[in-house]
């Protein structure tokens, strides 16, 4: 501990009263500091456990407050951020997105009601950019950012949406008013995984498949590209 730390001590220790030595702890005094005879040194002597328990936690707070930060416990979010990037032919796709982990619960039917709106991730909302126009499952969609929900269903297809509220937290829903565009498709029983996990599996050309997966279930969207640039004029 340098001199700054010492002096941060020193300062902390005033503050929370600590003892300067060993000795304070094991010698009760009266409020007027003065020595206690030998009944109530005895009475005294039975406090001086919780008192000890007492000082040494302040101390340790103390230290806390002096101690650089590596030294300290961290924490961790449980839903940690992801990206995937892909290029489509001249169109750039590009995710972020927190990623939840099952950690033992089951997940669509009970986690995930069926037939509601559901956001693929946490925190702060999915977002998909796309650089040029796109077509998803065979719909135009116009470049830009957006927050991306489903809606999954037992027995049917699933909704996939994009809504123009990019930058939302995972809940509420923004409303199908900020919709810029909804698709079905049909859901996949797909090997497990444990995090929500969102890839291009498929890329051929100008088209692709952006898939969403939590445990054993997910959907695959299409996507093609269809922008190519101007040719040079000479």
């Amino acid at each position: 501990m340098g001199d700054r730390g010492r002096a941060d001590w020193r300062a902390r220790r005033h503050a929370l009263s600590l003892p300067e030595t060993q000795s304070e702890l094991r010698t009760p005094h009266d409020p007027d500091n003065r020595p206690l005879n030998d009944g109530q040194r005895s009475t005294a002597r039975g406090a001086l456990p919780f008192d000890r328990r007492r000082a040494t936690i302040a101390l340790l707070l103390a230290i806390a407050g002096v101690v650089p930060g590596p030294a300290l416990a961290q924490g961790y979010p449980f839903s940690q951020r992801g990206s995937v990037s892909q290029t489509v032919a001249f169109t750039t796709i590009a995710v972020t997105y927190g990623r939840p982990v099952a950690r033992g619960r089951a997940l669509f039917g009970q986690l995930v009601p069926w037939d509601s709106i559901w956001h693929p991730g946490a925190d702060s909302a999915t977002r998909v950019s796309f650089d040029h126009d796109v077509l998803i499952e065979g719909h135009t969609l116009r470049a830009g950012e957006y927050s991306l929900w489903l809606i999954p269903r037992e027995h049917r297809p699933w909704t996939v949406i994009f809504s123009g509220a990019a930058h939302v937290f995972h809940k509420p829903y923004p409303g199908p008013s900020r919709d810029a565009l909804r698709v079905d498709v049909a859901p996949d029983t797909l090997s497990y995984v444990e995090t929500v996990s969102i890839d291009f599996p498929l890329v051929l050309r100008d088209d692709a498949v952006m898939r969403i997966h939590w445990g054993t279930l997910g959907v695959r969207v299409r996507i093609k590209a269809p922008f190519r640039p101007s040719p040079h004029t000479t």
